[in-house]
């Protein structure tokens, strides 16, 4: 399998391969990396050189590699969530089975003839590594899976979109763009540009740029919101919340993210007295790991029976606020009052 990084490498050399599965949950580089393989294929006429396969038609991907694409030299195929590299479960379909049996065999016979004629490209949303058709691919093309980056990949390409443009970012505020703003590359990315085109060339990002412009998410801002909390800083917890509404985030939404945000508390508290693994404990991916120092430090300012009175008071205040019992405005503001005093 190559990495997100080396077939990067590759495309920017111009090496293109005829045979490509690429699939995983960081759909905006993968997508980044299919638009560098069309542009190095060139012209792509759909319907002559340029065919897109999906699991309504993907039983006429052998006919339409032999179909020769007139006028070209090659045809480019592009197979999109046809659900051929899917895990089976119990219940097998017979004609999935099927078609990536005669597949796998048609390319392990015909390899020479789709180098010569072909680039045909599988995106899917998850392969299983251990179906043949997928070892086949590895063996005579390239497999790649995109994985959502870690923090520290995140920065390396943020800092290298700002190198290009001369301007300068530390890596301190780096991570604190990452941290407010999540891991989500296309997000950071028009987060990254809106900063470059704000200071200029030869400016430096720092963090009043990034307070004022960027958009925080919402579990970053309960971040701030808990740290009040447990600070006892009443007057800048409910300005927190009260900066929330001004966003237009919706109150039921607030009060769901709070709920969530306390329970993970709660969780590491459970977790460093059973000396469990914090990560397995949350379910956090490889590019939330960042947050666990935050959780355990947020997870200090309370006691267990503390977190536990605060689940409480939120799954009642949903309650009552379904039945029409309380304003949910009211009573997040004298939730965060108890807790603060």
């Amino acid at each position: 399998m190559l990495s997100i990084e080396n077939l990067e490498k590759e495309l920017k050399m111009e090496k293109l391969e005829s045979l490509y599965l690429l699939y995983g949950e960081e759909l905006f580089l993968l997508e980044s990396v299919l638009k560098k393989i069309k542009n190095l294929f060139g012209e792509a006429i759909k319907g002559i050189n340029y065919i897109t396969i999906d699991e309504t038609n993907c039983g006429e991907l052998i006919a339409d590699i032999e179909t020769p694409s007139f006028g070209y030299e090659r045809k480019l195929i592009i197979a999109k969530n046809t659900g051929l590299f899917k895990k089976e479960g119990k219940r097998k379909s017979v004609e999935i089975t099927t078609l990536r049996e005669r597949l796998n065999q048609y390319i392990q016979e015909n390899i020479e003839t789709i180098k010569n004629s072909v680039v045909l490209v599988f995106i899917e949303e998850e392969a299983e590594p251990k179906q043949e058709l997928y070892t086949t691919i590895e063996k005579m093309g390239i497999v790649c899976k995109f994985d959502y980056q870690k923090p520290i990949q995140i920065e390396k390409r943020m800092k290298a979109i700002c190198h290009a443009y001369q301007v300068q970012i530390e890596d301190s505020m780096l991570r604190y763009l990452i941290e407010g703003c999540g891991t989500n590359m296309q997000e950071l990315i028009n987060e990254i540009r809106k900063l470059i085109e704000y200071v200029g060339e030869g400016g430096k990002i720092q963090k009043e740029e990034i307070d004022l412009l960027t958009i925080k998410k919402l579990e970053s801002v309960i971040f701030d919101l808990t740290d009040s909390l447990g600070k006892k800083e009443i007057a800048k917890a409910l300005q927190v919340l009260k900066n929330l509404i001004y966003q237009k985030e919706p109150l039921q939404k607030i009060l769901i993210t709070l709920y969530n945000h306390f329970k993970k508390l709660y969780l590491v508290k459970l977790s460093l007295r059973y000396q469990k693994d914090i990560i397995s404990s949350l379910n956090l991916k490889p590019n939330q790991t960042f947050l666990v120092n935050k959780y355990k430090t947020q997870a200090n300012y309370f006691t267990e029976r503390e977190l536990k009175e605060i689940l409480q008071d939120l799954r009642e205040l949903d309650h009552q606020y379904k039945i029409g019992w309380i304003d949910l405005l009211v009573g997040l503001e004298t939730i965060l009052c108890k807790y603060c005093s």
